[in-house]
């Protein structure tokens, strides 16, 4: 299997536009991927349709793409658009997301998650395949749908996956998981429920980074992100599945509304668990201690506030 180095895009600190020379440079550095994401920033799709012409040898991944925000056959349309336009090298990664994402920004009910990602799973196996869609699933209906743009091959499909259900339906029914805030040793807990489902899976996994970057300073950007994220209900539930214990006091102070109590309460042990910092070689073997514990596909979020290219750079295989 080909040992993968990936970075999370659109890359922070520069304008969309201005990243074609950067990520053209990503394959020479020792990167084989670039994943994006879907918040409040960018769609998923859109920096990766640029990656693929701006550098033809990487590999593509959505970390992720909500089974909400869109329709299924919508959904369907923009994978075989990206992976006829790329072909062999786009990966589709699905999720529920979050009820912060869905529901609040959205206005979209954040019901029956795990039926819905299960649902969508298999419509889009029949559908990338060129398939003619008639099925009544038990989260939505689809009558008739058939897919004009059809790709050889049809992408492989992953789920982001936080606890043994969707881990054992990633590894059962999909090509593998995606997995996300956690340490080099949770991923032990982790692995073996996608396992379980099926050997060979893909285990793709986001890596927060700040590479070169004084511990208090790294620190304090960490808790910001900490903060934000496991305070969100499907993540509290990740780390309390976990057994974090650590976090019992953020997540009271956060429930109370004292959002400055919540990053104070934050231990210096979590913050060092689940965010990779120091001096770039260490960030490096601390990515490797991922892979060694049973990710396949490391991917780097950067949340470096400064050079973006130096950062990239510096944590190249190369």
């Amino acid at each position: 299997m080909e040992r993968r180095w990936g970075i999370t895009v659109p890359l922070p600190g520069l304008p969309l536009a201005d990243q074609r020379e950067l990520i053209a440079e990503l394959p020479d550095l020792g990167y084989t991927d670039v994943w994006s994401a879907e918040a409040n920033g960018t769609d998923a799709f859109t920096p990766l349709a640029l990656a693929s012409a701006w550098a033809p040898r990487l590999r593509l991944g959505t970390a992720i793409v909500p089974v909400y925000t869109r329709g299924p056959a919508t959904l369907a349309m923009s994978a075989a658009t990206l992976a006829a336009a790329a072909p062999g090298r786009f990966v589709l990664g699905i999720g529920t997301s979050s009820n912060v994402i869905v529901e609040w920004w959205n206005g979209i009910p954040f019901d029956e998650p795990y039926k819905r990602v299960r649902d969508t799973l298999c419509f889009l196996r029949r559908a990338l395949r060129g398939e003619k869609v008639t099925e009544k699933y038990n989260t939505f209906e689809i009558k008739g749908f058939t897919a004009a743009v059809v790709a050889d091959p049809a992408p492989p499909l992953l789920l982001a996956a936080l606890r043994p259900g969707m881990l054992r339906l990633a590894g059962r029914e999909g090509d593998g998981a995606i997995i996300n805030w956690l340490s080099p040793q949770d991923v032990r807990t982790v692995v073996p429920h996608v396992h379980g489902g099926g050997q060979g899976k893909e285990i793709v996994a986001r890596i927060f980074v700040l590479p070169d970057v004084d511990a208090d300073t790294a620190r304090g950007v960490a808790r910001r992100q900490i903060a934000a994220y496991l305070n969100v209900p499907v993540y509290r539930a990740f780390h309390e599945w976990l057994g974090r214990e650590e976090l019992t006091p953020m997540w009271q102070a956060w429930e109370s509304g004292d959002r400055k109590g919540a990053l104070a309460a934050i231990p210096d042990s979590v913050v060092d668990e689940l965010v990779v910092h120091g001096p770039a070689e260490r960030c490096r073997e601390r990515v490797q201690e991922y892979v060694d514990n049973g990710v396949t596909t490391p991917v780097i979020a950067l949340l470096t506030q400064g050079d973006p290219a130096a950062a990239v750079r510096a944590l190249s295989r190369r």
